[in-house]
């Protein structure tokens, strides 16, 4: 009786010993996983082709994420459906921190606001906001449209005949061609592409006449391009000679917003973790720089904010959606 009850108690203490054992290696395991996070390679998906403004201000980012985080940024796309084909994977991928996925606006609200698009916008969680492009009229530097005037005239001569490249339909630049559309009384036809990087070449290609872009593409392009009007409230610095649509009295501003998000069931930690080292990155003011001279309008939206922000945006782009027809 005796060895029993030695034995029963025995069994016991090992399995407390072995309980206490466990919970003592989880609590400082998970606390050293958040502070040493990232301890590996973060991969960075881009749901459009490459060449376009995500796909630029990535791997901008991919230096100074390696400086902060000694990991890299490995970027990899996934293009369809104008972002959509990558928004509606993104929650089945692993949720470990070590997956992030570029997000648009208007795309990641409009989209859904339309037939199911395979995701939807309360699904995506957003960690941080991070830039600004606004739209522009884009042509080629030979085309024979020099000033704004000149394209309106060529698409109430012929309706339909101009062709204008931008990224998918129900995009920034969708809206922005559809705007122009009503605020001019006019008809182009608008041909979406898997990203910006397409719709560019499209235009340098001559396969349109016109690209609804960004400030961005004038940018990068400058010896190739030349911009009709920008939709921002003031002309952007670097061209000071362009005019704004407001100025040419078509009251129309604008543009794409670009941030990131993870699979929603992400740790908020982790979450956080990475709004704050995206955070640092935006501070740095030698990339503030680059990309002030790549033609981005940097905005600081960090994860305690996103829900603010989104919250804002999805009012703002439920009218447009009206306006255009997407939701009654």
């Amino acid at each position: 009786m005796r060895k029993t009850t030695q034995l029963k108690t025995t069994r016991l203490g090992v399995l407390v010993a072995g309980m206490l054992t466990t919970l003592a290696l989880s609590g400082p395991a998970v606390a050293e996983s958040v502070e040493s996070y990232p301890s590996q390679n973060v991969q960075y998906i881009i749901p459009f082709g490459p060449g376009g403004e995500s796909d630029i201000s990535a791997r901008m980012q991919q230096q100074y994420f390696e400086e902060i985080t000694s990991q890299q940024l490995i970027i990899q796309y996934m293009p369809g459906g104008g972002g959509a084909v990558g928004w509606s994977q993104l929650n089945g991928m692993d949720a470990d921190g070590y997956t992030i996925m570029g997000t648009n606006l208007p795309h990641i609200i409009l989209k859904p606001m339309g037939k199911d698009p395979g995701f939807k916008t309360q699904d995506l969680k957003n960690f941080f906001f991070f830039h600004y492009s606004p739209d522009a009229l884009i042509v080629r530097n030979d085309s024979p449209y020099k000033t704004l005037e000149d394209f309106i005239a060529a698409a109430k001569e012929a309706p339909g005949s101009i062709t204008v490249s931008g990224s998918g339909t129900q995009s920034a630049n969708d809206i922005a061609n559809r705007r122009l559309e009503s605020l001019a009384d006019i008809k182009t036809t608008y041909i979406p592409f898997k990203g910006t990087g397409a719709s560019v070449t499209a235009l340098l290609g001559g396969q349109v006449a016109a690209e609804w872009g960004y400030t961005t593409v004038a940018a990068n392009h400058h010896d190739k391009v030349r911009m009709l009007a920008v939709a921002s409230e003031k002309r952007h610095p670097l061209f000071p000679d362009v005019p704004t649509f407001q100025e040419l009295g078509y009251d129309m501003t604008g543009g794409a917003y670009r941030g990131m998000a993870v699979p929603k069931d992400t740790p908020e930690d982790v979450t956080m973790k990475l709004s704050n080292i995206f955070s640092q990155i935006n501070a740095n003011p030698e990339f503030r720089q680059k990309m002030k001279e790549l033609g981005f309008v940097l905005i600081d939206v960090p994860y305690p904010e996103v829900e603010e922000f989104m919250a804002k945006q999805q009012a703002a782009y439920e009218k447009v959606a009206r306006d255009m027809g997407i939701i009654d």
